[in-house]
């Protein structure tokens, strides 16, 4: 299954639907997961830590939908 995770839009709006470490472990059972460029910058995660947990972090939501759709 491909999981595709766009950042937030709305103003005052910091959460994240998925933390680096759910990502790994969707990952470790054979999922897909991309990741929006700063989705998790709200609160406190970089975009190196999904890339760590192995989720590829694309640039824009459209990206996300578009790949997570598709992929």
């Amino acid at each position: 299954m491909a999981i595709g995770i766009p950042k937030e839009i709305k103003e005052q709006e910091h959460r994240v639907a998925l933390l680096p470490s759910a990502a790994y472990q969707l990952i470790k059972r054979g999922h897909s997961v991309l990741v929006e460029a700063g989705a998790g910058s709200g609160i406190g995660f970089e975009d190196a830590d999904y890339h760590a947990a192995g989720a590829k972090v694309v640039a824009d939501h459209e990206e996300v939908f578009a790949k997570a759709t598709s992929w």
